[in-house]
């Protein structure tokens, strides 16, 4: 699942200072063991509603450190199997209070199209703050194999195209891969990782996985026969040098990609996400 995207538009209220220790590494020495199976193939196709809260023990205004003393909202996710491709929207509703009181709301709608293979994107997200558009990415991009070189071509915000660098992943594949290196007892990835949320391309992933653990109790059956892992991801991007993340995010996923008991970290505030309505759809063949 790729919660990011729409999860970014927030970044720009709040820089982030977390420094991280372990530098990005090439993604060729960690990648995991590839199988006859298609990327992605065990990805579920389902819909999923997250109410998001501010987390006042992980942020960091009692240190002055944050102008945002409160924050609430919803994110709503869907996976649609479209055979050929895996079709997925992501909508964001959040309201973050200042300390004067004041009140921001923060929307984005983010959808793409993914063919199963990983090697063709098309992709289209909207940012508004107070019922204001301030940001638009519109495009399609293609490699020439799963974690290969490829091409974007925007239409928005304006008209352009960017080189791909070689290990590109797309995020349903880049979702996929981290699940692979989790059964196969992988720690950490790095990963190039293209979305299309961002106008300078490709971006870095580091992911530290935590473990892979069995089946255990959940509120929604569909899932708790499932193993799932405890997964911690950061962006950075790509200049030289880059050792500071611009997100971060922690989450447990299940081995059919779906996630919860997300904690969001901006850098000056954090919010947790924790799924309240989930159910599979079927394919629309």
């Amino acid at each position: 699942m790729r919660l990011y995207a729409a999860l970014m538009t927030l970044t720009m209220l709040a820089p982030v200072v977390i420094p991280v220790c372990a530098p990005v590494v090439a993604w060729a020495a960690n990648a995991p063991a590839k199988t006859a199976e298609p990327l992605g193939a065990q990805l579920l196709a389902h819909r999923a509603l997250y109410a998001l809260t501010f987390d006042p023990r992980a942020s960091k205004t009692d240190q002055g450190g944050s102008d945002i003393v409160g924050a609430r909202g919803t994110m709503g996710y869907e996976v649609i199997d479209a055979c050929d491709g895996w079709a997925v929207r992501q909508k964001l509703q959040m309201t973050l209070t200042n300390s004067d009181g004041q009140d921001v709301r923060m929307a984005s709608d983010y959808a793409t199209w993914e063919s199963k293979d990983g090697l063709k994107f098309r992709f289209h997200m909207t940012q508004m703050t107070d019922n204001q558009i301030t940001s638009q990415t519109e495009g399609e991009a293609s490699l020439t194999a799963v974690g290969g070189l490829g091409e974007a071509h925007y239409l928005r915000p304006r008209e352009q195209t960017k080189a791909l660098p070689a290990g590109t992943y797309f995020p349903t594949a880049h979702t996929a891969t981290i699940l692979e290196a989790a059964r196969a007892g992988k720690k950490f990835l790095a990963v190039p990782l293209f979305d299309g949320t961002d106008e300078a391309g490709t971006e870095d992933s580091s992911i530290a996985i935590v473990d892979w653990k069995p089946p255990y109790r959940t509120d929604y059956p569909a899932l708790t026969a499932l193993r799932s892992t405890r997964v911690r991801l950061a962006f950075f991007d790509r200049a030289p040098g880059t050792t500071t993340p611009t997100y971060q995010v922690g989450m447990r996923y299940w081995e059919n990609g779906v996630a919860d008991d997300m904690q969001m970290d901006f850098g000056d505030f954090v919010m947790d996400a924790k799924m309240t309505e989930f159910a599979a759809q079927p394919k629309r063949c």
